[in-house]
């Protein structure tokens, strides 16, 4: 490609002299002055092992400082409406372009948000169901279901003239919402018994509501209401009494002489609790919710969450709940066959739309899919469907392990859609572990050598052949292939599924095997989490580790989440004769300066916020007086200072031992994040650190099979060998333990194979194959057969 030159002088013009990103002395996290040159207009991919320091310099550094500057441009008035981004810690940051982020954090899980509406295609239909709809009910927004149905007239004043002029008004909005469900398509039935004891008044607890004890101050509002005897039991209650305390609508009272709103406990939990997203929720809030809370399906709207006149409007003899329900590939032929030149280029871009989903492997979901119910991958998968059509050229594109929940059969397809980006003019940066999507990289940046601490440094820059000869854990282990267990395991028993139809699933009877590792495998879609997740994970006795995030504020750190430090407070506050709840930084414990975060946060309006040490504890966020208390020889700073492979020591004997402590120490260290400090907070973990931490709070959990949805997530080619060793150890204690997983080398591993297929949506949803790795790979009758063949060399 020839360079435009200077017309004056035939030199190469300055302009294009640009074509690197220049990053010098970037210390983000874990990141060691680490200074790099990458080439524009050129896919890069960054490797090395989870907690190393990928997710720093691509997302924290040069990703966050894009969008910053480009923020910046904007109107402050415009900006106080906009997240502030703090300057990443860097010297210099040069030949930025715009960068467009494309990460796996999960939509929006709302519970009215689906597919159609996180993207554009659920608007497009309903414009063109207003336009083609017969009969004619209304404007588009008549066809959503997240606009009710009104109407108010009255008396409106207003000055005209100098005068005060009284007019008579009246309004209506045509919604299309269920007035039942209000739009969510499902409706809500309670469990009594979960949330009284009715032989128990009041005054004795009777609520089992989360924090609806008589001590705290909803249960000061319950006994001091007025409507009922707090010390009658609640079975003895008259039916009036009884509507009060569960459903009276909200009600001026006076308690304590405090002015305050008495709302019945339903209403109130409906606010409380079921407006949330499950996953958002605390543990013992949700297991309350699962226990208390039952969800059917919405009678009146059958769970399409649209009203009886929005149903009845068709184009073709289809409604928009029909076409909304379609698989989505479905969906795209029935578009094609309208021809109606009114609305011709509101179906051109309908068309591409729909294709996109096809294009980049989702044509198996359909728009009426719940948002939060979509994989990691399947959400970025989501998001990157409006970039594909894209005019833009020259902006940065930002991925964060994009072939994630991908079956290997799909992964080229990822890697083709990659490479079209970057033929566009546009630079693609991709953070990945998969040695498939590694080797199309124009360029390689590998970061290492270890994890945390013992990472943050760039220890390879150059070609994915170079890699290879490198000699660091990326290049070591690129080209590793896992070979098939010599024997398998015999199974000790059997967990019949009779009759699966979630989603799907067509009637799916399979026998899984019990003390063996079984795999489930197939392309996405294909119906693995339906059969796992809709027939087994709610079973008695079977803990289920799924892909949902970890939330988790600065304030939060791996050992409170895991309850790590319940143990270790009781420990120090017996070994002193003091309370527990000193040894708490957000109790009383904490720092009066700060408050127990360690730094005061001091708040710019527009501008980014400052965060500096807090200058009374010098950022160990406990009071001096807890620090004078001492366990083993250590204050509780330094032990949430300490990783967890000196803490598993440190709990394990001598005066700190602490049984509890160093259990769940040990299991952490057995997921690899033994290099993880204790008091780390959540915010500053990796994807890949997080899904094991997750995995290790799990592992304590009672339980005889385990089933874990993907846990090669964000893991690095060295680290899947050791999670292989993990889950070896699970089924020789006695566990069973079913993985639903693409990566080769765990199906390689496993005792017994679970294949459904043959492809994805209603292509799917039926065992294709059973058996054994070696049964598979002989057989090359599917997909994954023909895959795992060629994986191993067969």
């Amino acid at each position: 490609m020839s360079r435009a030159t200077n017309s004056d002088t035939g030199a190469p013009h300055a302009a294009d002299s640009h074509d690197l990103i220049r990053v010098h002395g970037a210390r983000e996290n874990n990141l060691k002055d680490v200074s790099i040159e990458i080439p524009k207009r050129r896919l890069t991919v960054f490797t090395g092992v989870s907690g190393s320091g990928k997710s720093s310099l691509v997302f924290n550094t040069i990703a966050a400082e894009s969008q910053r500057m480009i923020n910046e441009t904007y109107s402050t008035f415009v900006q106080g409406f906009m997240p502030t981004l703090a300057r990443p810690e860097v010297d210099v940051l040069e030949g930025l372009t715009t960068a467009i982020i494309v990460d796996q954090q999960r939509m929006g899980a709302d519970p009215r948000s689906t597919v159609g509406t996180a993207t554009d295609a659920n608007a497009m239909l309903r414009i063109l169901f207003s336009r083609l709809g017969r009969p004619h009910i209304g404007s588009a927004q008549a066809f959503s279901f997240n606009v009710a149905s009104i109407s108010g007239a009255g008396a409106v004043s207003f000055e005209r003239g100098g005068k005060t002029v009284k007019e008579r008004r009246s309004f209506n909005i045509t919604g299309g919402m269920c007035p039942r469900c209000e739009g969510t398509g499902s409706v809500t039935d309670f469990d009594l018994t979960a949330l009284y004891d009715d032989g128990l008044s009041l005054n004795e607890g009777a609520l089992t509501i989360p924090g609806y004890s008589m001590d705290g101050w909803y249960g000061r509002i319950y006994r001091g209401c007025g409507l009922f005897d707090p010390d009658k039991p609640i079975r003895k209650f008259t039916d009036d009494e009884l509507h009060d305390l569960l459903y009276k609508e909200p009600t001026k009272i006076k308690v304590e002489g405090i002015n305050l709103t008495y709302e019945g406990l339903i209403p109130k939990i409906q606010k409380s609790f079921l407006s949330k997203d499950r996953a958002a929720m605390q543990p013992h809030i949700r297991a309350f919710v699962d226990r208390a809370v039952t969800f059917t399906t919405c009678p009146d709207c059958g769970g399409t969450r649209l009203s009886e006149a929005a149903r009845s409007s068709k184009i073709d003899g289809i409604s928009i709940a029909d076409a909304c329900a379609m698989q989505i590939s479905d969906l795209a032929e029935w578009v094609r066959g309208l021809d109606e030149p009114s609305v011709a280029p509101l179906l051109a871009t309908l068309r591409h739309t729909l294709d996109s989903f096809t294009e980049i492997g989702l044509g198996y979901l359909s728009l009426d899919r719940p948002s939060g119910t979509l994989s990691g991958g399947e959400a970025q998968r989501t998001k990157m469907i409006r970039h594909l059509g894209s005019s833009l050229t020259d902006v940065t594109y930002v991925f964060d392990e994009p072939t994630i929940g991908l079956h290997p059969h799909d992964i080229q397809r990822m890697n083709n859609l990659l490479l079209q980006l970057r033929d566009k003019g546009n630079t693609v940066l991709v953070v990945e572990h998969k040695p498939e999507a590694i080797a199309i990289a124009d360029h390689v940046v590998d970061l290492g050598p270890r994890a945390g601490t013992a990472g943050g440094e760039v220890v390879f820059e150059g070609t994915v052949e170079g890699l290879r000869s490198s000699g660091t854990l990326t290049g070591q282990h690129l080209d590793d292939r896992a070979a098939l267990k010599p024997s398998v395991r015999e199974p000790s028993g059997k967990l019949e599924v009779r009759g699966a139809d979630t989603h799907n699933l067509r009637d799916v009877d399979v026998d899984i095997p019990l003390g063996v590792l079984v795999v489930v495998t197939g392309v996405a879609g294909s119906g693995k989490s339906s059969l796992i997740h809709g027939s087994v994970s709610g079973r008695d006795g079977v803990v289920a580790v799924d892909q949902t995030p970890i939330r988790g504020s600065r304030r939060s750190n791996p050992a409170t989440y895991t309850g790590l430090l319940d143990p270790i407070r009781k420990a120090f506050a017996k070994a002193n004769g003091v309370k527990p709840a000193l040894f708490s930084a957000n109790s009383e414990g904490a720092c009066p300066v700060c408050k127990g975060a360690g730094v005061i946060y001091t708040d710019l309006a527009m501008m980014a916020g400052v965060a500096t040490a807090c200058e009374e504890c010098e950022g160990r966020r406990f009071q001096a007086a807890v620090l004078e208390h001492r366990l083993g020889g250590r204050d509780i700073s330094e032990v949430l200072a300490m990783p967890v492979t000196e803490a598993e020591e440190f709990f394990g004997a001598g005066e700190a031992r602490i049984p509890a402590a160093h259990k769940i120490l040990r299991r952490m260290a057995d997921v690899g994040l033994g290099y993880l400090t204790l008091g780390q907070p959540l915010t500053t973990l990796s994807g890949g650190e997080r899904q094991r931490l997750k995995l290790a709070t799990h592992m304590g959990d009672k339980g005889g099979v385990y089933v874990l949805d993907e846990p090669t997530t964000g893991l690095h080619l060295a680290d899947v060998e050791q999670l292989l060793g993990l889950l070896d150890r699970l089924v020789d204690s006695g566990k069973s333990v079913i993985v639903i997983e693409h990566h080769q080398a765990v199906m390689a591993h496993a005792d017994w194979i679970i294949d459904l297929g043959p492809g994805a949506g209603h292509d799917g949803g039926r065992i294709v194959f059973q058996g054994t790795p070696a049964q598979l790979t002989a057989d090359r009758s599917t997909l994954t057969g023909e895959h795992l063949a060629s994986y191993i060399g067969a």
